[in-house]
C-alpha cells in the first residue's frame, strides 16, 4: 500500500471510521495512481481502516485500472447495472458490520450521497475532506519535481502563444495554436481551459476566449497551465502588443509592484491573510482596490485549485512545502485587465517559483 493510503488508513483507525468512500477523480488519482475522467459514470475508491482497499470503475475502464500502478482489487460495472447496489455489496463484503463511513462532502453530490445512504440508512457519515486537504498540503520532493516540470511546460506554452500574436489574429486562434503545439510535443492535457484575452476582454478575470481579434497597442492576457504526470501548473502573463495606453501601463506597474511585494514576503510563519493584504494594500493605495476582485491565490498540486485560499482575513499559517499561486490583478471595465501569476513552493526561508517567463511586459 502506498504512503498516501497508509496515512489515510491510520487516520481512519484513529477516528474509528470503518471506511473512506472517495469519489473525486483527482483524489482517487492521488491515493491510487489511477487517473480517469469517468464523465457521468461512477468512479470510486474505498479505503478501509482494516482490510484491503478497492477501486470501482465503469467496466470499460476496468482493464486500464488493472494495468495501472494500482495493485489491489478493481471491480467494474456495466451501464445497465446499478453501481450503488454493487458498491454496497463490495463494501459489505470487506466488512459485514460497517458502522461508519467517511465521504468527501465537498465533492459528493446530494443525489449520489442519497443513493449511497439508501443502502446504509442507519450508519453515520462523516467528512474526510479536511484530512485529504491536510494530506495534500505539504508536497513531497517527488511532487515538487513534477510541478517544476509542469511549470517548464507552462513556460513553453507562453513562448508558443507570444509568437502567435499578430494583428487580426483571434483569441481562439492563439489558444488553438498553443494547445495543438503542446499536444505535438507530448502534453496530453491542460490544467484548465487556456485563456487568451485581448484588450478590454481581459477586464473579465475569468473571461472566455472568443473571436475578438488582436488590435495594435493593447495588452494580451495569457492564463494557462499543463498537467505533467498527474501534477499541474498555473501561470498568467500580460504582455503588450505595441504601446498600450498610459492608464493601461499604470495598471500593469501597480500589479507588478503588488506581485513582487507578495512574492518577496512568502515564507513559513506568515499568514495567508497577511500575504493577501500586502498585495491588496498596494493596489488599493494606487486607487484600484475595487478592481482587484478575487483572492491573491490558491493551493495547487494534483488539482489546479486546492486548499488553502490565500485570501483576506485568513489566519492560515504558511508552512514549508506548501504550493500556491500569487496572482494579483486589476480589471478596469472598458480599459484593460492585467494579472501576473506564478505558483510557488515555500522553502525554509522564502519560496521558489515554478514558472520563469519574464514578468515585465515586452512590447511585441
Amino acid at each position: 500500500m502506498n504512503t498516501h493510503l497508509n496515512i489515510l488508513q491510520r487516520w481512519l483507525v484513529e477516528q474509528r471510521i470503518d471506511v473512506a468512500f472517495i469519489n473525486e477523480p483527482s483524489t482517487i488519482a492521488y491515493l491510487s495512481g489511477y487517473e480517469s475522467d469517468p464523465h457521468e459514470r461512477i468512479l470510486a475508491l474505498a479505503v478501509f481502516a482494516t482490510g484491503e482497499p478497492f477501486l470501482f470503475t465503469p467496466e470499460l475502464e476496468k482493464e486500464d485500472a488493472l494495468k495501472s500502478d494500482w495493485s489491489h482489487d478493481v471491480y467494474g460495472y456495466l451501464d445497465n447495472e446499478d453501481p450503488w447496489a454493487l458498491i454496497a455489496i463490495h463494501l459489505a463484503s470487506r466488512k459485514s458490520d460497517l458502522s461508519s463511513i467517511a465521504i468527501e462532502k465537498d465533492f459528493l453530490t446530494v443525489g449520489r450521497f442519497e443513493k449511497l445512504q439508501s443502502f446504509f440508512p442507519v450508519i453515520p457519515f462523516s467528512d474526510v475532506t479536511p484530512k485529504i486537504q491536510a494530506m495534500k498540503l505539504i508536497k513531497t520532493p517527488d511532487e515538487i519535481n513534477k510541478m517544476m516540470e509542469a511549470g517548464k511546460w507552462a513556460d513553453r506554452a507562453f513562448e508558443i502563444g507570444f509568437k502567435a500574436i499578430k494583428e487580426g489574429v483571434s483569441e481562439e486562434e492563439i489558444v488553438a495554436e498553443i494547445e495543438y503545439a503542446l499536444k505535438k510535443e507530448g502534453i496530453k492535457e491542460m490544467s484548465f481551459e487556456t485563456m487568451v484575452l485581448t484588450g478590454v476582454n481581459a477586464a473579465s478575470p475569468h473571461g472566455t476566449p472568443g473571436k475578438r481579434r488582436i488590435q495594435l497597442n493593447e495588452f494580451v492576457l495569457f492564463d494557462l497551465g499543463v498537467v505533467y504526470n498527474g501534477y499541474t501548473s498555473d501561470a498568467t502573463r500580460t504582455i503588450a502588443f505595441g504601446e498600450p495606453s498610459k492608464q493601461a501601463k499604470e495598471i500593469y506597474d501597480v500589479v507588478l509592484e503588488a506581485y513582487n511585494a507578495a512574492l518577496t514576503a512568502v515564507k513559513p510563519g506568515i499568514t495567508a491573510g497577511e500575504l493577501d493584504k500586502i498585495a491588496r494594500d498596494i493596489i488599493t493605495k494606487a486607487g484600484y482596490g475595487q478592481y482587484f476582485t478575487h483572492r491573491l491565490g490558491h493551493g495547487l498540486g494534483s488539482s489546479v485549485h486546492e486548499f488553502p485560499s490565500i485570501m483576506q482575513d485568513s489566519d492560515f499559517v504558511i508552512q514549508e512545502g506548501m504550493c500556491f499561486s500569487i496572482e494579483p490583478g486589476i480589471y478596469l471595465p472598458g480599459i484593460a485587465g492585467v494579472r501576473i501569476e506564478d505558483c510557488v513552493v515555500v522553502t525554509k526561508d522564502g519560496c521558489k517559483v515554478f514558472t520563469h517567463t519574464p514578468i515585465t511586459y515586452t512590447s511585441i
